[in-house]
């Protein structure tokens, strides 16, 4: 798919997804004429990328962390200072709260729903 419809699948502009490939978090094949060409797995890679940046990673942690979401394999961290990891800790375990507020808000929708459909 070309930049334009990646960018409207993931609701990301294109000129944000070129920078994404100019800090190395996304990388498509070039066709013939220069254009970019993204496969289906750039939609998801896209979201993930966004989902970090919204968390507050900054994009070179981001790079370092990507792999790790396609499943296990080797993860060399050459810069992996001890703040870098402290801060990685305290996002995980801020994500983590986030997810309990969010599953309790979902079950209470869904109580709620389910108490409002039993009276009908």
């Amino acid at each position: 798919m070309r930049i334009g419809e990646l960018s409207e699948r993931t609701g990301t502009p294109p000129r944000l997804l070129r920078y994404y490939e100019e800090q190395g978090l996304i990388h498509p094949a070039r066709s013939a004429n220069g254009y970019r060409d993204y496969d289906e797995s750039q939609v998801d890679r896209v979201m993930q990328i966004r989902g970090l940046l919204e968390a507050g990673l900054p994009t070179r942690i981001i790079k370092q962390i990507l792999p790790c979401l396609d499943g296990p394999r080797e993860i060399h961290l050459p810069d992996a200072t001890p703040e870098m990891i402290t801060a990685l800790e305290r996002e995980r375990d801020r994500m983590t709260a986030r997810i309990d507020c969010l599953a309790r808000n979902r079950d209470a929708i869904a109580a709620y729903l389910d108490a409002v459909r039993t009276r009908k």
